[in-house]
């Protein structure tokens, strides 16, 4: 694709975020906007300079001038909204999670097939600064042979509007299946997960889901690997933490236990004393192209009233937006799969959904379908 690719974003909650990265994309036109309420709407519109504007999804999904649309619609709306776009000919990033059910996974999956259209889930821990600090480290051997991986999402969603209350810990749980998943592209192959503790009763009973926290073993197809995640939402005294460790041969990572404390490399062979140490983890703003660079550090909710509550909570998502937005791009651009593609965002979002599951029926092993069919 030679010309610059025509974006449209749906949903300007967090949505929002996005639109100047892609406004100074080399590669990106930032074309349209779609959003329900039309105050709202033309107020964003008016902010960036953005004339296209929509406030019906099908509409918008007509224009034959949008290449690709970016989902940042309401959980519930991902699949369907993915698949309209899919069958209308655009190539597709979402938010996570891909889908709330395996079968719609698996309908995404067999669209990108079907249509020849791209898609991408943006996962933004897999392109957090900390994610990319330990894939160098693995990248030049200096980890050794991994020997297992852990991740942890913990957050107090008491508050949160719509659908969330009482959601079920591991329905949203890419942010913890992508890292451990995403390392070495592995592929789960069954997960067995176990609930633990209750949440309040009038929580419990919007989802039948009483967990409290829900902590899930996963098992990698092909490989001599395993990895422990576990997720909590309500009623469980936590700051807010997303985690990711690696544990190798040579060297291993350790998320810091508290926010804003330096993580923990330990280096086998050395004296006791001596194994562990303190790590800052750099920008990996070098990796982008200049005009964006400055994203990984800011976004358009650094003024406090326009904060969104995943950026304040998950504290700017690790400099991850710009990286995603250059990978779902450049994938376009090079009309290659991007990461992850449909196939790997449907075996980590089923990860969560199949773990709820098993959890239900005790810890029962579950299987996850073959996506790559």
């Amino acid at each position: 694709m030679s010309k610059q690719i025509n974006i449209a974003i749906v949903g300007l909650g967090f949505g929002a975020e996005f639109i100047p990265i892609y406004q100074r994309h080399p590669d990106a036109n930032m074309y349209a906007i779609c959003q329900r309420n039309k105050e709202k709407l033309n107020a964003i519109g008016d902010a960036f300079g953005i004339e296209k504007r929509y406030s019906d999804y099908d509409e918008l999904l007509k224009d034959p001038e949008i290449d690709a649309v970016h989902i940042n619609s309401p959980i519930p709306n991902h699949a369907e909204q993915t698949l309209k776009a899919l069958y209308a000919g655009k190539d597709v990033a979402c938010t996570v999670p891909m889908a709330t059910s395996v079968e719609d996974c698996m309908k995404i999956v067999e669209a990108c097939k079907e249509t020849g259209k791209k898609y991408m889930m943006m996962e933004t821990v897999v392109y957090a600064r900390e994610f990319l600090y330990v894939k160098e480290l693995y990248e030049k051997g200096e980890l050794g042979k991994v020997q297992f991986l852990k991740a942890t999402h913990q957050q107090d969603m008491d508050g949160w509007p719509d659908y969330w209350p009482g959601l079920p810990p591991m329905h949203y749980a890419t942010h913890c299946v992508g890292p451990v998943t995403g390392l070495m592209k592995l592929e789960a192959e069954y997960v067995s997960c176990f609930g633990s503790g209750t949440i309040r009763k009038e929580l419990a009973d919007i989802h039948n889901s009483p967990f409290a926290v829900e902590s899930a073993h996963i098992k990698f197809k092909d490989s001599d690997l395993s990895a422990h995640v576990y997720r909590s939402l309500f009623d469980v005294a936590r700051q807010y933490r997303e985690s990711f460790e690696v544990y190798g041969s040579k060297k291993s990572f350790e998320w810091s236990l508290i926010e804003d404390e330096e993580h923990v490399l330990h280096t086998a062979k050395l004296p006791e004393p001596e194994i562990p140490s303190k790590v800052s983890v750099p920008d990996y703003a070098h990796l982008l192209p200049e005009e964006i660079r400055s994203f990984t550090t800011k976004g358009v909710y650094d003024v406090e009233e326009n904060e969104h509550l995943s950026f304040a909570q998950g504290g700017g998502h690790g400099g991850s937006h710009p990286h995603l937005t250059h990978e779902f791009v450049t994938a376009l651009k090079e009309d290659r799969e991007p990461f992850p593609n449909a196939a790997q965002s449907a075996n980590w979002t089923s990860v969560g959904i199949l773990s709820h599951e098993s959890a239900l029926k005790g810890g029962e092993k579950i299987y996850l379908p073959d996506f790559n069919k």
